[in-house]
């Protein structure tokens, strides 16, 4: 089988791999606080033997004793990652709808342990424990879930956290900076885990000595929009379509080709 078909084939599932990404940002497109994915490539070369040959001493032979070296390049992603860019805010009025201005998540404790997230469209139980979307406990500033008692005031949630209650103070929602945003995967439900073996270097990003303008804060009565593009990912889904139309005519191309020399070459002559 000849080099292009496989050069073919692997950059025709590169590009089903990178539809896949671009479908899944589109169907994100009204998520709260959704991340989009975006891949990356680089190019793997093939070497032939005589590239590692050394080129003669030139006063000893003056001609090379090989042509210069041709590599074929291969495509392959690269890699993976998701654009932690923050989305636009969108005013919504909710008592307990936040968004993060800045690079900070908030964690949820969860049976399997804590977990971040960016989406800060929370309710409280019965009880008065703020929840997420999934019934699954926000963690404070000191690793407890926050309770708020019940009560017919407004619940005001400042910049920094502290849940004020009639101007008293019933708990800190806890806002987490990490410092390596690519050790995060997602989980689906806009939660993100640590990668297996990688330290996100997290820090607690209020209540930190500092710049109060490096820190993230809370915006109550926003939420987060997604960082999708749907116009930008139109445009790159027009664009992998018509990459996966080229590696098909080449993969059927090479098929033809192949095809004809397996006949001429198998034809018994007179």
């Amino acid at each position: 089988m000849q080099d292009s078909m496989y050069s073919a084939l692997f950059g025709a599932l590169s590009a089903e791999f990178r539809m896949n990404s671009i479908a899944n940002n589109l169907a994100n497109i009204n998520t709260t606080a959704y991340k989009r994915d975006l891949t990356s490539f680089k190019d793997t070369f093939a070497a032939f033997a005589h590239d590692v040959v050394m080129e003669p001493v030139s006063n000893i032979r003056a001609d090379k004793l090989f042509p210069d070296p041709i590599n074929i390049a291969k495509p392959r992603i690269a890699m993976s990652h998701t654009d932690f860019n923050m989305g636009g805010m969108q005013f919504t009025g909710g008592q307990f709808d936040f968004a993060l201005a800045g690079d900070g998540f908030f964690k949820i404790i969860t049976p399997d342990g804590e977990f971040y997230t960016k989406n800060g469209h929370f309710k409280t139980t019965e009880e008065g424990v703020v929840v997420n979307e999934q019934g699954l406990p926000v963690s404070g500033l000191g690793g407890a879930s926050v309770t708020i008692p019940q009560t017919s005031s407004p619940v005001v949630v400042a910049e920094d956290g502290r849940v004020l209650v009639d101007n008293a103070e019933v708990g800190q929602i806890g806002v987490f900076r990490v410092e390596n945003p690519n050790a995060l995967e997602k989980l689906g439900n806009n939660l993100y885990k640590v990668r297996e073996g990688m330290d996100p270097g997290e820090t607690a990003g209020l209540g930190e000595p500092g710049d109060p303008g490096q820190r993230p804060f809370i915006a109550q009565g926003y939420l987060e929009a997604a960082n999708v593009d749907a116009v930008y990912e139109m445009v790159n889904m027009i664009e992998v379509q018509r990459q996966f139309e080229a590696y098909q005519k080449v993969m059927q191309t090479t098929d033809a080709i192949d095809r004809e020399a397996i006949s001429k070459v198998g034809r018994q002559r007179a």
